[in-house]
């Protein structure tokens, strides 16, 4: 048997009260309660803490030890617990997000929320959108934020935007008007398997015709714009990741005819999750902030 906090309250409570009676009173239980809770905390500690004289309950040298150490605790104990019980600012939330929002979308929300509340600490992972479904089922982390759709019963998805892909190349000798299939043929580099961006992409085209022609699968958005500034190729990319490359010209959007492809950007956690005040205050924030980006582009 382990020592409680109801046990540690009602022994504080008897020695200032010095009485049964009272304490009972006061904490609303019967007196037997009261006396029964006292006699499984000496028998926890393996001896009395009171002497009983003229049927009062009184410290002996093990109780006034005892009391001097426990008190101390107890409050920090009750302090916690109040906290808890009542503030949804303080905490650790885990988050983890796809590759185009870690990088283009999750640093200012972290930090904002942070800064408005200082005892909230937040884990980030990374991963496409398959890990992050994973990291949900297996319960290391409590919410996800990731583009596509997500086709299992397990996790709850929210749509909380839509974002725009596009596609974007180095070579100045793309200046045309183009139809998607026109395009297939050369040379493309897109994300790994289980990449949300590559699965619309992809799912979007394949009635189109011939196979794209993929030359290079990257596993990061930072890497793929790299080797499109120093070779000649194309990839299909949200706009939101290219928007300092587009507006310094060193990435161009080609321009497609009819070429709408757009994904889902979803917040999603698992079914069974318990929704605590952080949780809900922590989700609305971030869920907020993503929306009001994607208008910005």
């Amino acid at each position: 048997m382990k020592l409680t906090l109801r046990q540690m309250e009602i022994f504080l409570n008897v020695v200032k009260a010095g009485h049964l009676t009272n304490v009972a009173k006061e904490m609303k239980v019967s007196q037997s309660a009261i006396s029964m809770s006292i006699k499984e905390l000496e028998n926890i500690l393996g001896r009395p803490v009171f002497d009983r004289i003229n049927k009062k309950l009184i410290l002996n040298e093990v109780g006034r030890a005892f009391h001097k150490e426990i008190t101390p605790a107890y409050k920090k104990l009750s302090d916690i617990e109040y906290e808890f019980k009542n503030t949804i600012n303080k905490g650790i939330i885990r988050v983890g997000a796809s590759t185009t929002i870690v990088d283009y979308m999750m640093p200012s929300i972290i930090c904002k929320y942070m800064n408005n509340y200082s005892d909230v600490k937040i884990s980030l992972k990374e991963g496409n959108s398959q890990d992050i479904v994973s990291l949900i089922k297996d319960g290391l982390i409590d919410i996800g934020f990731i583009e596509g759709t997500v086709m299992d019963s397990d996790i709850i998805s929210e749509r909380i935007g839509v974002d725009e892909l596009i596609v974007v190349s180095a070579d100045q000798s793309l200046n045309d008007n183009y139809f998607i299939d026109t395009l297939f043929n050369k040379r493309w580099v897109l994300r790994e398997e289980g990449s949300g961006t590559r699965e619309v992409f992809l799912n979007y085209i394949k009635d189109k015709g011939e196979p794209l022609n993929i030359f290079l699968e990257l596993g990061h958005t930072e890497s793929i714009k790299s080797i499109l500034l120093n070779h000649s190729c194309l990839t299909c990319i949200s706009k939101i990741a290219v928007k300092n490359e587009l507006k310094k010209g060193s990435l161009r959007q080609i321009n497609i005819r009819n070429f709408e492809c757009k994904r889902n950007f979803l917040m999603i956690y698992h079914k069974d999750k318990y929704h605590s005040g952080l949780f809900e205050k922590f989700a609305y924030f971030a869920s907020q902030m993503i929306r009001e980006m994607l208008k910005s582009h």
